[in-house]
């Protein structure tokens, strides 16, 4: 396993940790921006994160002959 392929599996790993919020379960104190509750907060940076990594993921570490093989069926697909 190389050494990119570690580090995207720990950053996965830690985000799945990260997930389990237990810190702000008991007070939607202190609120962010004014008038936003911390864990909701929390919760919109996580699925930005996230989104981000599943971003990060595709392009980097995303099986190319899946691609190759679509490409080939699309232009069977045409003649």
């Amino acid at each position: 396993m190389s050494l990119k392929a570690i580090g995207l599996v720990v950053v996965v790993v830690l985000l799945y940790v990260l997930h389990q919020d237990i810190w702000f379960w008991r007070s939607a104190r202190p609120l962010v921006f004014g008038f936003l509750p911390v864990g909701l907060a929390y919760h919109g940076a996580y699925c930005i994160a996230t989104a981000l990594l599943m971003w990060v993921l595709t392009r980097v570490a995303w099986p190319h002959h899946l691609d190759l093989s679509s490409a080939e069926d699309a232009e069977d697909n045409r003649r």
